[in-house]
């Protein structure tokens, strides 16, 4: 039997997770090659296959957003260290499971509270 959604159709082909840090460290992020290695760390974790370097760009107010392509998917944060949070956005293959993306995170930075979400997208 095929799931069906809200809109008619099958089950989802994508999981949509979502994660709002808090109270994570400033200098964690600040730190460019730190949230860079983050999101190589993350997609090997859930199992996604990277197709280029992460792109990160320091803004001029020192939040950091950065952006990992994925076949198919990504991985996008925007860490704003004046508020200790870290946003965090992984999209991925419904086969996969996007939470060992998102406790990468958690880990690594130490968070004081993490609130995550996911659902199923496509």
């Amino acid at each position: 039997m095929t799931a069906v959604t809200a809109a008619g159709r099958g089950t989802p082909g994508f999981t949509h997770g979502t994660a709002d840090l808090f109270g994570v460290s400033p200098a964690l992020l600040r730190d460019d090659a730190l949230l860079s290695g983050l999101l190589i760390a993350a997609a090997g974790a859930a199992g996604l296959s990277t197709i280029g370097a992460p792109l990160v760009r320091r803004l001029p107010n020192e939040d950091v957003a950065a952006w990992l392509a994925l076949d198919g998917c990504h991985i996008a944060l925007h860490a704003f260290p004046a508020r200790e949070l870290l946003l965090l956005d992984v999209l991925a293959p419904a086969a996969l499971d996007v939470r060992k993306a998102l406790d990468v995170f958690a880990r690594r930075l130490h968070a004081r509270e993490v609130r995550a979400d996911q659902r199923g997208r496509g």
